[in-house]
């Protein structure tokens, strides 16, 4: 059980955990020990997280977000087994945390009339500046 909120929980059954072995450097211990985690969460088919909240962790999740409606996380930070773990469920629940703050909306504004005309005023100035740099005239 994975909780993020006091309201919101993840079952273990919507989690899948999978150790491969690691990339990069690490000697014989990156030959021989799947240290590295890949988190799978079916947010898709989760029952605990409402239609909105899905609607954004799609949208925050990218690239992770597979076709099926799930999402993957990846880690290989370190060389224990246990902490990759922990740090794929950590990064899990502050995706989640993030899905479930409703962003502002925006309330659109128009710019004063003071402000347009002191627009206009000093593009006209430059527009000014511009037009006296042709060339000079044989007077």
């Amino acid at each position: 059980m994975l909780r993020i909120t006091d309201d919101i929980e993840i079952a273990d059954w919507e989690l899948t955990e999978q150790f491969v072995r690691a990339s990069g450097p690490g000697g014989q211990n990156v030959n021989k020990v799947a240290t590295a985690v890949e988190l799978r969460f079916e947010a898709d088919r989760s029952p605990s997280l409402p239609g909105p909240v899905k609607a954004r962790l799609k949208r925050l999740a990218g690239r992770r977000w597979t076709k099926d409606g799930a999402i993957v996380i990846q880690c290989d930070e370190t060389r224990s087994q246990a902490r990759n773990r922990e740090i794929a469920r950590d990064r899990l629940a502050d995706l989640l945390r993030q899905a479930l703050v409703r962003p502002k909306r925006r309330i659109p504004t128009k710019p004063t009339k003071g402000s347009v005309r002191r627009r206009i005023e000093t593009k006209k100035a430059r527009g000014e500046v511009k037009a006296l740099r042709g060339k000079v005239g044989d007077d």
